[in-house]
């Protein structure tokens, strides 16, 4: 099992307090991570506030783009690699998505993973991309996917899309990574879908060993019909973290935390078919023992990463302690 670290990027006002982290803090993240031995870290993508968010704080977050953020990290960084969690794929121009995957990929000796998909708030894309309000954004990931595929593998890419298009386009240097990997974010059949014919893995997320392994065997039958190799298709699954050394500290801290508000912001998007009394049961929040059964159990239901794992905490120093008690009880436990 690999383990992944949510690196705050665009995580203030919906899992974190604001304000929360700053650049130093993204590096010292990064940096911490790579020494404690984890395997990535994941950075998210939003390029406006969401209403909740205006709502409940009276400052704006930050919100820093993840591909710029990770190439600032991999300078101070060896070994981990970097993912994105996701990239919202409606809000981005194909081309230029392209051309920066590739340039941080050459940049960072080839340590660069993309999980791409439709993004939890319909409103962002609404206010980003007006001109497309009533477009289908699973349609625009699927054609965003098979245009930046083409670029990353064709000396020359044309592309003709119902939303995307572009003609004889040499765009070079290609990713190091031959292919770079390409994972579909989202638990609905569609992600699963994209997943099987178009990337390297799927990327659900906050569900529980049970869903896991019936998505497993739907990925798999999609890759079959593909005509592509399920073996060769990974499962990257992101939870959020509270670990405690009593099962009740690690449930107050957590219920207490913004992390648990963003879950339950959630409830009518990216997670509508979770029960919120479920929250506590499906990510990792206990002591670390009863953790490490449900890494377990994680891991027989055909989960190869726990990707981009969201710590509690209302600092980063909280949040890196978790770290830090994490790796030490589950990541390095014997």
């Amino acid at each position: 099992m690999k383990f992944g670290i949510g690196l705050p990027t665009c995580t203030e006002g919906m899992m974190y307090p604001v304000p929360f982290a700053g650049p130093a803090d993204l590096a010292r993240v990064a940096v911490e991570a790579e020494r404690l031995g984890y395997y990535a870290v994941m950075g998210n993508d939003h390029l406006t506030t969401q209403r909740y968010v205006r709502e409940s704080f009276p400052d704006p977050p930050a919100f820093y783009e993840p591909l710029v953020t990770s190439a600032y990290c991999a300078a101070q960084t060896s070994t981990i690699r970097f993912m994105t969690g996701v990239i919202v794929m409606p809000v981005h121009e194909p081309v230029m998505l392209a051309k920066q995957a590739a340039t941080l990929d050459q940049l960072s000796g080839g340590r660069l993973m993309l999980g791409i998909g439709v993004g939890a708030y319909r409103e962002e894309f609404e206010a980003v991309r007006p001109a497309l309000k009533g477009a289908v954004r699973g349609d625009m990931v699927e054609e965003g996917m098979a245009a930046l595929r083409l670029l990353f593998t064709e000396r020359r890419a044309t592309f003709a899309g119902r939303h995307y298009a572009f003609t004889d386009v040499e765009m070079y240097p290609k990713p190091l990574q031959r292919p770079l990997p390409m994972f579909s974010a989202g638990n609905a059949e569609g992600s699963i879908r994209r997943a099987a014919q178009l990337c390297e893995g799927w990327l659900p997320a906050a569900v529980g060993p049970e869903r896991i392994a019936e998505g497993r065997q739907r990925l798999y039958r999609h890759a079959r019909a593909a005509g592509r190799d399920p073996a060769a298709l990974s499962i990257a699954l992101q939870l959020v973290v509270c670990i405690g050394r009593s099962a009740a500290q690690a449930r107050e801290a957590f219920m207490g935390s913004q992390l648990y508000a963003h879950l339950a912001s959630l409830g009518g998007s990216t997670l509508k078919d979770v029960d919120t009394s479920a929250y506590e049961r499906i990510n990792l929040i206990g002591t670390p023992d009863s953790i490490r059964r449900q890494v377990a159990a994680y891991a027989e239901a055909g989960v190869d990463h726990l990707a981009g794992l969201l710590f509690v905490g209302n600092t980063v120093d909280e949040m890196i302690a978790q770290m830090r008690l994490f790796a030490e009880t589950v990541v390095n436990a014997e």
